[in-house]
């Protein structure tokens, strides 16, 4: 073999070696982000409190305390407070699945999100409630509730709630059963589920009120709705003045 030849299967094996070796690194650079991911979705999701299902309020005295407030304290929630404030939105109450608030046909349209700007030992964000392991899901950083106030017209007690809940709903969930009807389905259980938190607010003595004016399309970009998701109602809650 001469030289010529040598040189070039010389340089043909470095080239290999090279390739290879920036192969490797760049397996190793993914399995880095998968691992980033992995990790990084494990610490935004949080598991809430366990709710509790008995309290010294009746519902006889819920109902009377029942009240719309839009004043509110600047002391934070606690995260139990929010845990059942969440599961009386939408909480799972048996082994089928069903919840708190009644469902045409069990379908479920609602999703539940919490702009949470004020709770004890709790970071700031907007976070998407999963019902079925009573979770919370970050889905955006940061305190969120003046955006959502500029959103809902300037109302001034979305930015001095501790937290707001907002109700989406996908309407298609209930509408591929029920044709154009189901609209007004996934409203009715939008008020069932708003009552849930009227109620549950009375038992915390705290304050909430619905809110159903605001600029659609920004709600649905501070909470980063999926596209098929329609927001409905905004409740801000906290401590009553």
């Amino acid at each position: 073999m001469n030289k010529k030849n040598k040189y070039i299967l010389a340089l043909l094996a470095v080239v290999i070696l090279a390739g290879a070796a920036a192969y490797v690194i760049l397996l190793l650079q993914n399995a880095e982000d998968k691992s980033n991911i992995t990790m990084k979705n494990k610490l935004e999701t949080i598991k809430l409190p366990e709710p509790r299902y008995e309290s010294e309020t009746s519902v006889e005295e819920a109902l009377l305390a029942r009240r719309s407030v839009r004043d509110y304290k600047s002391e934070s929630l606690t995260l139990e407070e929010v845990s059942q404030i969440l599961w009386a939105a939408q909480g799972i109450t048996d082994k089928k699945g069903s919840r708190t608030a009644p469902s045409a046909g069990a379908l479920y349209p609602l999703e539940v999100y919490a702009v949470v700007g004020n709770v004890d030992d709790f970071s700031e964000g907007v976070y998407k409630y999963k019902p079925q392991c009573h979770e919370l899901v970050k889905v955006a950083e940061g305190d969120k509730r003046m955006e959502l106030y500029n959103a809902a017209l300037n109302q001034s007690a979305v930015k001095n709630a501790a937290v707001a809940v907002v109700f989406s709903a996908v309407y298609e969930r209930t509408t591929e059963k029920y044709g154009e009807r189901g609209e007004r389905y996934v409203h009715l259980e939008t008020g069932h589920a708003a009552q849930n938190v009227y109620l549950q607010a009375a038992v915390l003595d705290l304050g909430t009120v619905v809110i159903g004016a605001f600029d659609d399309s920004e709600v649905k970009k501070i909470m980063n709705m999926q596209d098929d998701e329609q927001p409905l109602y905004i409740m801000p809650v906290g401590r009553k003045k």
